[in-house]
């Protein structure tokens, strides 16, 4: 069934009357979120013994509707059919139309009829004339209008289909009603959903960043209400290649609803059919379609995030947004666009070159829409990395100024986007490392960004290191609700467990991380560093040699040789260690030499760490591995000086 969106509810009507006729009918509406879904319309046409387009003053304007109907005509599987009296427009009249304009619902309508004996003829039934009338007639009194048809007989839904499609219309109608009432999904309705990857049909490589952004931006929209759970993008975006139905998909998110759809965009229109999803029955209570202006992304992103708000029955508090509904966005799409692919040289964390040109492209967005929040924010987060990882002494302080001045600019836009606050808080304890200063930007962060795990998540790390475990144990629990299938979320956890002293717990939750993702990365000096606090050290030796990062191999192994009575390798592994890192691994140093009991040359290496500012400080307070220090006054007047207590 092609139809344009004006056309929608006459639309629905029609395919509830075919299928009372007994024919499965594939529609737009059924396409499911995922890029696993492909050019699925394409493959739909493929499969599909007849194309029935619905013509109306609308519809012959739309292109979507042109190339599905020029398919149809070129296959000779096309019956039109007009729905206002419109005639199909030129290069489609060779091809009789049945009107439809007044038949209203009446299945014995002429027109509906023909409408069954044409689609007969091209499935190859062989029955027709009075059989054709009784097939309609035999439900005449289900399709009135305002009600969509039950099927007589169940309609088969291919797998894929199934996660959002095959729930009859008459599902859909139900709405909000139905979703107070509790028939999606039993008696006690669940608030979390999981927002998965659009599917891009069509989309070219050009233009491909805008489709991928599209539920990241309305996944951060509905994050932002704090009644509803919404599934982080690590863990959603686990199920882009997969073939899992959608009660699957909601067990393994421990979600109930599934928000997906597609992405078409041609020329300077954008199309977007979003779907939610009930994750125990597998059907949708609620299905739309956008078609807009490329510029009018924005506005797509606000309406779908609001509509599944109102399906939630919630309330969206869209105080602080801009007119789309977007804390910290923008309206340029240009603006938008650098921005995006600014994020996505982030993400990809592969070198110095990518990041710097990451910072180049946040810049860019910045030039274009000085008012862009969240590029300054994302601005002042990679000036912190490159600061952190890449930068000099003499550098850093700059980068980190600068980082923090980009966080404020943010916040000062939009006061109430969690990320600026949350970005600000970073640079603050990595630049300057002072834990006070930065105590309220992480709360401000908090406060604002409930929803969202990744800000969970550093803000439990946060609490975590200045020595506020029930706030860091609670934070990571909600982060690891919302994304239960991202590794980082539970070596997080683990480290968490550990600068508490819970190392079984840790150990646990390390072992999770590494049941998620192989090969993830510290995870063996992590797990070396758990098992030395719980006395393995043949346990931890080995999986300190199994790290691949130096820094973290070396230092373990410096020190768990030392405790083996094995001080000559424990030296080899201090020499390497110095002769690679020099001035950048003074924080390590101090570990060493804490550990093998040289409590001067500890003190002397955090002296020359606090000198540099070396960002490893940030874990001074509960580092187990740094107790021997504790009872010195340089070590205590250090902590204080970097507002621990």
């Amino acid at each position: 069934m092609s139809y344009t969106h004006a056309d929608r509810g006459r639309a629905e009507e029609i395919i509830a009357i075919i299928r009372q006729a007994g024919f499965n009918v594939w529609w737009d509406g059924l396409i499911g979120g995922g890029a696993r879904f492909g050019d699925i319309t394409e493959e739909k046409l493929q499969q599909a013994k007849a194309v029935v387009v619905l013509w109306s003053a609308s519809s012959i304007k739309s292109h979507w509707v042109k190339d599905e109907a020029t398919w149809g005509r070129d296959k000779e599987r096309l019956i039109p059919v007009s729905i206002d009296g419109t005639e199909p427009p030129l290069g489609f009249r060779q091809v009789q139309f049945l009107d439809v304009s007044r038949a209203g619902n009446d299945t014995s309508h002429p027109a509906f009829i023909e409408l069954v004996r044409a689609l007969e003829r091209l499935h190859g039934i062989s029955k027709g004339g009075d059989e054709a009338d009784e097939v309609l007639a035999e439900g005449a009194g289900a399709a009135s209008l305002g009600a969509a048809a039950t099927p007589r007989r169940k309609i088969t839904v291919d797998r894929r289909a199934a996660i959002v499609g095959g729930a009859t219309l008459g599902v859909a109608a139900v709405g909000l009603a139905g979703w107070k009432l509790g028939l999606f999904g039993g008696n006690t309705v669940s608030n979390s959903i999981a927002v998965l990857p659009f599917a891009r049909i069509g989309v070219d490589e050009e233009q491909a960043i805008f489709a991928d952004g599209l539920a990241a931006e309305v996944r951060a929209q509905l994050a932002r209400n704090p009644l509803l759970r919404v599934a982080a993008q690590v863990s959603s975006n686990s199920f882009t290649e997969t073939e899992e139905d959608a009660k699957s998909i909601c067990r393994a998110l421990g979600v109930a609803y599934l928000l997906g759809g597609n992405v078409r965009i041609a020329g300077d229109r954008v199309r977007v059919v979003a779907e939610l999803t009930d994750g125990k029955t597998g059907f949708s209570p609620w299905t739309e379609t956008y078609e807009q202006e490329l510029d009018d992304i924005f506005a797509i992103q606000g309406a779908i995030a609001s509509s599944v708000v109102r399906q939630l029955s919630a309330q969206m508090d869209d105080s602080g947004a801009n007119a789309n509904g977007q804390v910290g966005g923008t309206t340029s799409i240009a603006a938008y666009d650098a921005y995006l692919r600014g994020l996505e040289l982030y993400d990809s964390g592969t070198d110095e070159s990518t990041d710097r040109q990451a910072l180049a492209k946040f810049d860019e967005a910045i030039s274009i829409d000085p008012q862009y929040a969240a590029a300054h924010a994302a601005k002042g987060r990679v000036l912190t990395l490159i600061g952190n990882l890449y930068a000099g002494p003499e550098e850093r302080k700059g980068l980190y100024d600068t980082a923090i001045a980009a966080a404020d600019t943010a916040a000062g836009i939009a006061p109430k986007f969690a990320d600026a606050h949350l970005v600000k808080g970073y640079a603050i304890v990595m630049g300057r490392l002072d834990m006070r200063s930065a105590r309220k930007p992480y709360e401000d962060a908090y406060e604002l960004g409930k929803g969202d795990a990744d800000i969970l998540s550093r803000y439990a790390s946060f609490q975590a290191r200045i020595g506020e475990d029930a706030k860091a144990s609670a934070a990571i629990e909600a982060a690891s609700g919302l994304d239960p299938l991202n590794a980082r979320t539970f070596r997080n956890k683990g480290n968490i467990a550990y600068d508490a002293g819970s190392y079984n717990e840790a150990l646990a939750a390390f072992e999770q991380a590494q049941g998620i993702q192989e090969n993830l990365s510290s995870y063996h000096y992590f797990v070396g560093s758990t098992k030395l606090m719980l006395g393995d050290l043949e346990g931890a030796k080995a999986d300190f040699e199994a790290e691949s990062f130096p820094v973290w191999r070396l230092t373990g192994g410096a020190i768990v040789e030392h405790l083996l009575d094995n001080q000559a390798k424990a030296e080899s592994y201090l020499e390497e260690l110095q002769q690679v890192q020099g001035d950048k691994s003074n924080y390590q140093y101090a570990q060493i030499y804490a550990q093998w009991g040289r409590i001067e040359e500890a003190l002397a290496a955090l002296a020359a760490a606090w000198r540099l500012r070396d960002s490893g400080l940030v874990q001074l307070y509960r580092d187990p591995l740094l107790k021997p220090l504790e009872r010195t006054s340089a070590f205590r007047d250090l902590v204080a000086r970097m507002g621990f207590v």
